[in-house]
């Protein structure tokens, strides 16, 4: 079964905690918190005080998505204030050595570590750091905005993932981001992912129990 992580980004902010608490009661496995600097994306997000209240409010798994420069200066900031697993863009980082020095620090401080691909950025580009990862997102949109469009270039790149955790004995989780709904989710369950991040599918419904499990 898969499991759902529903998109803070989509969120009521004027009451989040009831908002938390109802995806929490409707099946939601995780919490998908989502951080936009206004650099490596266009838009700006929350920050890690936000991080914080959240934190207080719920015991579910919380997943950090750092859409962020320079995530090196962000990350001992959102250790501290409750993310369970981080997840930075490899497009956002400038060598190998610092990937993977980022990765080792993120396991040194007790947080699952997690590389982030952009709609362009082919499987290849992070297979140096598999072995290392508890997560991989495959970005089915272009990261910064909500309510995009499925790309079905994701797909692909969801079943090499999965081929290469099986053949190698891997260990990452394998999420998507982007465009999950119900007429989305079937392709991609098919292809292997694990986990789905939703946001207004989730938000923007009338019974966030009801949309959540015709995501499993």
């Amino acid at each position: 079964m898969v499991r759902v992580a529903p998109s803070l980004l989509a969120a009521n902010f004027s009451n989040l905690a009831w908002e938390i608490a109802k995806v929490e009661n409707g099946g939601a496995s995780w919490l998908h918190y989502d951080v936009m600097d206004g650099h490596f994306v266009p838009n700006i997000s929350f920050g890690y005080s936000i991080l914080n209240d959240v934190r207080k409010v719920t015991s579910l798994t919380l997943d950090v998505h750092l859409m962020v420069e320079n995530p090196n200066e962000f990350v001992e900031k959102f250790i501290a204030n409750g993310a369970d697993y981080i997840t930075f863009h490899i497009e956002s980082m400038t060598n190998e050595r610092q990937i993977a020095r980022l990765i080792d620090y993120l396991h040194i401080k007790g947080v699952k570590a997690g590389l982030s691909i952009k709609p362009s950025t082919p499987v290849d580009a992070i297979k140096p750091y598999l072995n290392k990862l508890d997560l991989v997102l495959v970005m089915s949109v272009e990261p910064g905005f909500g309510g995009q469009a499925f790309n079905p270039v994701a797909l692909e790149k969801i079943e090499l993932l999965a081929k290469l955790k099986k053949e190698k004995g891997y260990k990452y989780i394998i999420e998507v981001d982007g465009g999950i709904n119900g007429q989305t989710i079937d392709s991609v369950k098919k292809a292997g992912v694990e986990m789905v991040v939703a946001g207004s599918y989730i938000f923007g419904s009338d019974n966030y129990q009801q949309a959540i499990e015709s995501l499993k």
